[in-house]
């Protein structure tokens, strides 16, 4: 296990927990206690937890925690979702992605479907899409792709998932129509719908949502039937779930029964 890992452990543990001793998070994570040590205080310092003696407790901030310490969280199954989301993804069109890790696989899986000719070889020519993008990672990534045309939204750009949020991201997608919008969640009810956990992010999502011909929720199986702090959409706004193979039967049918489409990948 390296670093990263470590410690993205480490929050996952206090977020499940809200307080958790030395010893404990050093059994848990099979390192030496100097180590959890050291994990802890470099945490403390980016305020992602609060120092206690003998161990630490959950800070506000750590159950929406930065982007860099999510990336490593069900990874292969994020990965398998954004070539699922890619598949649905037709040469010219106009593609919504906001930010998280799930939906920076789909970025990186629409990119190489331009990249590569239907056999895996060579350049697909022709292939181009526009991607419309509140996520200042998205847009790194995707403007050095020559088939790729990029549209920010501008916007104030926030820490922590390094999107752009705030007014002037409103009046630059009040002018723009999506074909499709590949909606990154914090939590997937049936009942509740798509929520965030911060407020004015999911403004900015239900309205980047509100201007998509169609609505796919790009959700690993750990957010369904979960709720976080601000709704993003109803369940009835949203035409497609992407999820993980190993999403549960009862939960899919429920989002079956009210006319979503539900794809495990």
């Amino acid at each position: 296990m390296n670093r990263h890992e470590r410690l993205t452990m480490l929050l996952e543990l206090l977020t499940e927990r809200e307080s958790i001793a030395v010893e404990d998070a050093a059994e848990r994570l099979g390192v030496s206690t100097a180590t959890v040590r050291r994990d802890m205080d470099h945490l403390a310092q980016q305020q992602l937890l609060v120092r206690t003696h003998g161990g630490a407790v959950a800070g506000n901030v750590s159950y929406d925690l930065p982007l860099r310490y999510k990336t490593a969280r069900h990874a292969e199954e994020k990965q398998r979702i954004g070539l699922a989301a890619a598949k649905l993804v037709r040469s010219g069109m106009v593609v919504g992605l906001n930010g998280g890790t799930t939906t920076t696989e789909a970025a990186r899986a629409i990119a190489v479907r331009g990249d590569a000719g239907t056999q895996g070889e060579g350049r697909n020519e022709g292939w181009t899409a526009t991607v419309v993008t509140n996520a200042l990672n998205i847009a790194s990534e995707l403007t050095v792709r020559p088939h790729m045309r990029v549209v920010v939204t501008g916007g104030v750009a926030r820490e922590k998932s390094y999107e752009l949020i705030g007014p002037l991201a409103s009046r630059i997608l009040d002018e723009l129509t999506l074909d499709v919008m590949f909606l990154g969640v914090d939590a997937l009810h049936h009942t509740l719908g798509a929520t965030a956990h911060h407020e004015v992010e999911a403004s900015i999502n239900r309205l980047m949502a509100s201007r998509a011909q169609q609505v796919v929720v790009l959700a690993d199986s750990s957010k369904l039937e979960k709720s976080a702090f601000a709704r993003i959409c109803h369940v009835r706004e949203i035409h497609t779930i992407i999820t993980g193979a190993g999403a549960p039967e009862e939960i899919v049918k429920q989002f079956e029964e009210q006319g979503v489409t539900v794809i495990r990948a």
